[in-house]
């Protein structure tokens, strides 16, 4: 049997009317999280310092907390240049679109323990970003509400006429009830970027250990550094447990690129999408991926990369 397991995070649906006409690309999930960023550092910097580097209020200062979080000067593991951010945006569905004046959207953000406790912050730099405009042309919007996204029903938490953040979860049980599944299905939707030396594997150089440690580490570094603490203090038996683990893949490769205005240059971050299965003993990693399904996995996963939705089989 697995153990239960309880993790801080809360998925939410912001829903938009376009006040201009707005240009969405192929994938939105760069172009948003740009947006987004820009808005809360004009928001949160007291400063105004040009980089964060060398401020006084670093440590205090709630943008480098949510969009760019430091790394620890030691850890026990590894040295990091940097570590996960407690955010995930997840732009609406693959495919360019023009909306003109009037029409609706939406797209969903996954925030991640004590990120949470900036929801209204949070809210207010994405109203912010929106009205002062996004993608070619600048389209702008007007927040209508936002939804808290629970398993089996979504809730209004806020809207800019009250003003208010209602009450809500902020946390998901996995308590799985009978057998262990033998089998599982990982359907990707957006490009799954697993790297080895710099680059993105294709589809014939992944393997489930791969794809099963990248969910571990990922999950248990958000908990180290964004939670209560983490939650594998031993990866060996993990690592060996993959072993029992065997996959069949129907992945193909999805060319991407973005245009980063940080380095001034197109960046490809191309990835595979598709059916993804495993079978054998997985109760040691169902925990982490039931999680993945709000967590992703592999690069870029702060804009939605590597989202899945997972299938089982009971044995």
């Amino acid at each position: 049997m697995i153990s239960p397991i309880t993790f801080p995070l809360a998925r939410y649906r912001f829903e938009w009317r376009a006040t201009s006409p707005l240009s969405m690309p192929d994938y939105a999930g760069s172009m948003l999280r740009g947006a987004f960023g820009h808005a809360l550092r004009q928001l949160a910097c007291m400063t105004k310092q040009k980089e964060c580097d060398g401020c006084p209020l670093t440590a205090s200062c709630p943008y480098p907390a949510i969009f760019a979080p430091v790394p620890p000067a030691a850890h026990a593991l590894q040295k990091f240049s940097q570590i996960p951010v407690p955010y995930i945006i997840e732009p609406p569905e693959w495919g360019a679109s023009q909306l003109a004046e009037g029409e609706l959207f939406s797209f969903h953000m996954v925030l991640i323990g004590r990120t949470m406790k900036e929801l209204p912050l949070i809210v207010l730099a994405w109203r912010r970003a929106l009205a002062r405009g996004v993608g070619p042309g600048d389209g702008t919007a007007e927040l209508l509400r936002v939804l808290h996204c629970g398993h089996a029903r979504e809730t209004e938490i806020h809207n800019p006429e009250s003003g208010t953040i209602n009450p809500h979860p902020q946390e998901i049980t996995f308590n799985p009830a009978g057998a262990t599944p033998e089998r599982v299905s990982l359907e990707f939707s957006t490009p799954l970027r697993l790297q080895r030396n710099g680059s993105a594997l294709a589809p014939h150089k992944l393997d489930a250990r791969t794809l099963l440690m990248a969910l571990v580490r990922r999950t248990n570094l958000l908990s180290e550094f964004h939670a209560a603490g983490p939650l594998v203090e031993d990866f060996p038996p993990l690592l060996q447990a993959c072993s029992a683990v065997e996959d069949e893949k129907y992945l193909v490769w999805r060319d991407w690129t973005r245009f980063s205005s940080r380095q001034q240059q197109k960046m490809a971050l191309g990835g595979v999408v598709g059916h993804w299965r495993l079978s054998g003993d997985l109760a040691p990693f169902m925990p982490f991926l039931h999680l993945g399904q709000w967590l992703h996995v592999g690069k870029e996963a702060a804009f939605g990369l590597g989202k899945y939705q997972l299938s089982s089989q009971a044995s």
